[in-house]
């Protein structure tokens, strides 16, 4: 088998949570090719205490429990040093990005950590230089998902991965725009006609068409995304 291209490492409460979405279609058979490698580490193996607690009150008070340092850290310690970024997943990190994902995609692999309850002590976040990224303004159970979402977007990137390789270059955030959309047959379903422009067969045309469609789709969908696009369109 060949060595792994990409290696993610997820330190989890539930490590049962993974493969899940990895397991099945590209990504998951190129992880049975061996392109890239998954390994789950369960954070409980690591605590000290006799019922393998991993929590404890918040300092200061207030609801909810807070991941301990000392638990979350030995966990970590366990995994080689081999350049890996380590990453926790939060509702407070910075965005993921498909920017993002293309970097990582071009690196070792990753490190996850996945956090529960009311978070994970900071002490571990600036001792152990964890980045923190976020896959939604929206506060899941745990990082689990998202740490599913992250490696999916990182895997699909890398080569051999994906069937068409040009297939990736008019996604949704490449070019700094949401994608244009798709029709197939029939050509006609439920009274709803494909664009006339798209079987015309002028490949400049649909070009400038699907070009014209991001853009609106963009400008209407994400303000932002558009306003970062026009302010490049102007440099």
């Amino acid at each position: 088998m060949l060595e792994p291209r990409f290696a993610a490492t997820v330190l989890t409460l539930f490590p049962e949570a993974f493969p899940g979405p990895l397991g099945v279609s590209l990504v998951g058979s190129a992880r049975g090719k061996g392109v890239w490698a998954l390994q789950t580490l369960d954070i409980r193996d690591f605590s000290r205490h006799k019922h393998r607690s991993v929590d404890d009150t918040p300092a200061g008070g207030g609801p909810g429990m807070v991941l301990r340092p000392d638990v979350v850290a030995a966990a970590l310690d366990a995994v080689p040093a081999d350049g890996r970024p380590r990453i926790l997943m939060t509702a407070r990190g910075r965005p993921f990005d498909q920017a993002r994902a293309r970097e990582l995609a071009a690196g070792p692999g990753v490190v996850l950590v996945c956090g529960r309850f009311e978070g994970l002590d900071e002490r571990v976040v600036e001792a152990r230089g964890l980045e923190e990224l976020s896959v939604g303004d929206a506060v899941l159970a745990g990082g689990e998902s998202a740490a599913i979402v992250l490696i999916e977007a990182c895997v699909r990137l890398l080569p051999g991965v994906m069937g068409e390789p040009a297939s990736a270059v008019e996604e949704s955030f490449e070019g700094g725009l949401l994608e244009h959309p798709h029709y197939t047959r029939p050509r006609v379903w439920e009274g709803r006609e494909i664009p006339e422009v798209l079987l015309s067969g002028d490949h400049a045309k649909i070009a400038a068409w699907r070009r014209a469609q991001a853009e609106e789709i963009t400008r209407a969908r994400r303000p932002d995304l558009w306003a970062r696009a026009s302010a490049r369109q102007k440099t």
